[in-house]
C-alpha cells in the first residue's frame, strides 16, 4: 500500500513513550517501582510494541486485564512480570503458573480455587491481592462495618498453600477529579488501604509491593507512591494535565483529504441533512468515520488539522468518511493530510465533543486502522 492509498492510520511514537516513561519515572521516590498498564492493546497504541519499549526501558512490570492479553505478550517474546488485573477462571491457574504470570485475587473464595488448583499441580501460583477502599468494583471489601470481615478474610487467604503473595493493590475512584469532596474520598480510600496493611501486619502477613497510584494519584497525590506506581493514561501523554509535566501524544491517528467539493448556500451534508451551507462552501471528504473509531457524537461538535489551520467538521459523520469544511483554509489540498487527534489537534476536546473520556477514543481506534511506529 502506497502512502496516498492509506483511507487513515495511527501513528504511534517510540520516542514520545520512552520521553514519558523517563519523565514519569523521575517523578517517583527512588526505589518505586514502575508497572506500565498495556492493556486493551496499550490504549490502542499496541501492547507488544509498548511492552517491548517498556521492558527495554527498565520498567519493573505490566499489567493487563485478562488471560488472553497476558498469553499474547508472552508469545511475543515479552519475559518482564506481568500482573492480570481481571478475572481468570482457575481452570487457567497452570496457564498462569507456566507463563509465569501473576493474578489479582479479589475474594477468599476465588483464593480457595486457586489455592487448591495449584496444589493439585503440585506449583505455586504469584498473586496480589486486591482490596476494595471505595471503587465498589473487584476486591476484598473492607471498607465501614466490613473492615474486619474484610481483613480476616484476607489474613486467610494470604495463608492458603499454593499461592506466593507478592503483592497487594488498591484502586481510587475520583483521584483524577476536583473538589474537596473528592479529596477526601481519595484521602479516605488511601487511609483504608494502609488501615488494611496494618492490620494484616499484626497477623503476621508482610507485602513485598504495596501500590495504588495511578495516574489521577501521581498527579495530586505523590505521597501515595509506595511501593510501585501504574499509571495509565499519563504513561501515553493524554489528559487534561499531561502537558503540564511535559508529557508527549503517542498516537497520532491521521486520514488524508480524498475529495473537495464546491457547494452553494443552501446545500444540505451528510445522511439527515444536519448541516446547511450558509455560504459558497469548499468542502473536503475525509477517508475516516465512525467505524474508524471516530464517534457519530462528534459531528458537527469538533475540528481536525489541516495545511494551515483547523477544519471544521460538518454534517453527520459517517461510517468510512465524514466531511470538513476548508472555505477559510485554502491551503489545504486534494491528499493533504489531516490529523484527527495527536500534537495538533487535541484528543480531550475530541473527547469533550463525544461526551466522553480520552480512554475510551483512544481504546475505540479500530483494528483496520493500520498502526505504524513513527515518531513525530
Amino acid at each position: 500500500m502506497t502512502e496516498f492509498e492509506k483511507r487513515c492510520w495511527a501513528e504511534i511514537s517510540p520516542d514520545n513513550l520512552l520521553h514519558n516513561y523517563r519523565t514519569l519515572r523521575r517523578a517517583l521516590p527512588e526505589g518505586c517501582r514502575f508497572l506500565g498498564v498495556v492493556k486493551a492493546d496499550a490504549y490502542g497504541h499496541g501492547a507488544v510494541q509498548t511492552a517491548g519499549i517498556l521492558e527495554k526501558a527498565g520498567a519493573d512490570y505490566l499489567a493487563v486485564a485478562c488471560l488472553d492479553e497476558a498469553l499474547g505478550l508472552r508469545a511475543e517474546g515479552i519475559e518482564m512480570p506481568i500482573l492480570i488485573l481481571g478475572h481468570t477462571a482457575t481452570a487457567y491457574t497452570g496457564a498462569l503458573i507456566e507463563h509465569g504470570i501473576t493474578q489479582a485475587v479479589a475474594g477468599l473464595a476465588e483464593a480457595e480455587r486457586f489455592s487448591a488448583v495449584a496444589q493439585a499441580l503440585g506449583r505455586t501460583l504469584r498473586v496480589h491481592m486486591a482490596v476494595d477502599t471505595g471503587m465498589s468494583r473487584l476486591g476484598f471489601l473492607c471498607t465501614g462495618a466490613d473492615f474486619e470481615t474484610g481483613v480476616t478474610e484476607l489474613v486467610r487467604a494470604c495463608r492458603l498453600p499454593g499461592l506466593e503473595v507478592e503483592g497487594v493493590f488498591t484502586h481510587f475512584a475520583v483521584s483524577d477529579e476536583e473538589g474537596e469532596e473528592n479529596e477526601r474520598y481519595t484521602r479516605e480510600q488511601y487511609r483504608c488501604f494502609l488501615a488494611v496493611i496494618e492490620a494484616a501486619g499484626t497477623q503476621g502477613i508482610r507485602f513485598p509491593i504495596r501500590h495504588c497510584m495511578n495516574t489521577g494519584a501521581l498527579l495530586h497525590y505523590p505521597e501515595f507512591a509506595l511501593d510501585m506506581a501504574r499509571p495509565g493514561l499519563l504513561l501515553y501523554g493524554y489528559g487534561d494535565e499531561a502537558g503540564k509535566l511535559g508529557l508527549r501524544p503517542c498516537m497520532r491517528v491521521m486520514t488524508r483529504i480524498h475529495t473537495i467539493k464546491h457547494y452553494a448556500p443552501g446545500t444540505t451534508i451528510s445522511y439527515g441533512r444536519r448541516f446547511t451551507t450558509a455560504r459558497e462552501t469548499r468542502m473536503g471528504v475525509l477517508g475516516i468515520g465512525y467505524a474508524d473509531g471516530l464517534p457519530r457524537l462528534c459531528s458537527d461538535k469538533c475540528s481536525f488539522a489541516v495545511a494551515g489551520g483547523m477544519a471544521p467538521q460538518r454534517g453527520r459523520i459517517c461510517m468510512d468518511m465524514c466531511m470538513v469544511d476548508l472555505t477559510d483554509l485554502p491551503g489545504a489540498e486534494r491528499g493533504d493530510e489531516v490529523e484527527i487527534f495527536g500534537p495538533r489537534a487535541d484528543l480531550n476536546a475530541l473527547s469533550r465533543a463525544a461526551q466522553t473520556i480520552p480512554y475510551e477514543l483512544l481504546c475505540a481506534v479500530s483494528k483496520r486502522v493500520p498502526r505504524e511506529l513513527k515518531n513525530f
